[in-house]
């Protein structure tokens, strides 16, 4: 749908004076008991950041969404990159969501995280624990003349609405997914099946009007291998959604779950998985209760080609120690031109990038020992090409994270030991990274969690061997 049209059928909805969609988005407009009502539209104009966007790594979610301090802690400590929250929904068993604001959205965002918004509504009519409160309806599963649910549609559609609404007022941008969490029940009752099946498309039908994307959250037995079946027979009477989010606890992090539930071809680059239930962690100290997830969403990570010096073969799976020499004895020249054209790119050197370790190439590696406090010598070794290696702007850096930064921690790793197995420097962090800095942060006293945060930039950038 055009924006033209998307427009149109909100100021549709606005002006709605009956019926189950209208009343739901008018209550929703009106009330918004969850978030922060303040500046909330001008907050949803600016939003900008679609999440989570294209992503392979970790997440997590919990019921209360933790307050900023616990945020900045994990982001600094924890190997995860997205958070669920739960931001509708009258059968949230967490109905009270203090922290969760525009302040707290968008302070995210900016620092990196991918949001998960999570809305638990209406669920089957025959889970056992549902209603929760006894003032939050189930799925109506009467099917009705046309056999089609349609009550079970129109509930899937005005809880879509109310989503939709909280999102906006929170600064979640459109294009966003917006996740129903659909609690696991009894797939073998037709009506119960059914109805909820009719709910969900329901759903996701509106959460695309309305400039969003669909995502359903479900165990793998109940929930996603009906949408599965639903997809694998061309059901056209069903709208599937975007993306599926899957409460399968086998302890593996990947996105796979057996055949039987969800086949192989069903929402490729189009799925999370939540792969162990609820547990304690700790991360810099502080501990909360969590599911644990894996998600493999849009491109996935995938970090943009670099070129230096004109076309300067920079990594590599060793740097060797530079000694003044002639003939035989003369430096590697490929070696000698990652030196010099890094020395060039940090404003250091402004010579030929010719591979000779000539006196100028020399002089410029003593000036940047002499401004990192090494010693000044006309050898240079590994803790130095270590500093040059990573030299750059400092931000958090852990499984999932692409770009420049994590390109120079890569190379950087490379220069600690002459390794059998090079790092790659794809400028992807993915888990053989992830070892190594695991490894090095052990190997120099460190906690050995795999972040590359302020700490661990600094010991690589003295070039802290052990």
């Amino acid at each position: 749908m055009s924006r033209p049209a998307r427009t149109l059928l909100r100021r549709t909805l606005a002006t709605l004076t009956a019926g189950a969609l209208a009343a739901a988005t008018l209550v929703a407009l009106s009330t918004g008991s969850d978030v922060a009502p303040a500046s909330a539209a001008t907050t949803a104009r600016k939003a900008t950041v679609v999440t989570p966007g294209d992503f392979t790594g970790y997440g997590f979610d919990q019921c209360h969404t933790p307050d900023q301090a616990t945020m900045n802690t994990w982001l600094r400590n924890s190997p995860f990159w997205a958070v669920g929250v739960y931001l509708s929904g009258d059968s949230r068993a967490c109905r009270d969501q203090p922290n969760l604001t525009p302040e707290w959205v968008s302070t995210q965002l900016r620092k990196g995280w991918r949001i998960l918004p999570i809305t638990l509504g209406p669920q089957a009519s025959c889970q056992p624990r549902f209603p929760r409160y006894g003032d939050d309806p189930t799925i109506i599963p009467k099917p009705g003349k046309s056999n089609r649910y349609g009550k079970a549609r129109k509930q899937g559609s005005a809880e879509a609405a109310k989503s939709v609404a909280a999102a906006q007022k929170l600064g979640i941008a459109e294009g966003s997914t917006l996740w129903y969490d659909l609690e696991g029940f009894e797939l073998r009752n037709t009506r119960c099946r059914e109805s909820a099946l009719a709910f969900l498309s329901g759903w996701s039908w509106q959460i695309r009007q309305l400039g969003y994307k669909s995502g359903v959250y479900s165990s793998a037995g109940s929930g996603i291998k009906m949408l599965d079946d639903a997809r694998y027979n061309k059901r056209a009477d069903i709208e599937l959604p975007d993306q599926i989010w899957v409460a399968r606890w086998d302890g593996k992090a990947n996105t796979s779950t057996e055949a039987q539930y969800l086949r192989a071809d069903g929402w490729a680059k189009a799925r999370v998985k939540q792969y162990q239930g609820g547990h304690n962690e700790t991360w810099g100290g502080v501990t909360i209760n969590i599911d644990r997830n894996f998600l493999d969403v849009g491109t996935g990570s995938v970090a943009v080609p670099e070129t230096h010096c004109g076309g300067v073969k920079i990594a590599y799976g060793v740097y060797p120690t530079l000694v003044p020499g002639t003939g035989d004895n003369a430096p590697p020249p490929a070696k000698v031109k990652v030196l010099q054209c890094l020395l060039h790119e940090q404003g250091v050197y402004r010579g030929q990038v010719n591979g000779v370790y000539n006196t100028r190439t020399q002089k410029a590696a003593q000036a940047w020992q002499s401004q990192h406090a090494f010693v000044v010598s006309p050898t240079w070794n590994k803790r130095h090409w270590m500093s040059l290696l990573v030299a750059g702007d400092r931000p958090i850096v852990k499984f999932g994270s692409v770009g420049p930064a994590v390109r120079r921690v890569q190379r950087a790793l490379n220069a600690i030991t002459d390794r059998a197995v090079p790092i790659r420097a794809t400028g992807i962090i993915d888990s053989q990274t992830t070892a190594a800095v695991e490894a090095y942060q052990k190997k120099v006293g460190l906690e050995p969690n795999g972040v590359v945060a302020a700490t661990t930039w600094s010991a690589l950038a003295a070039g802290q061997r052990r």
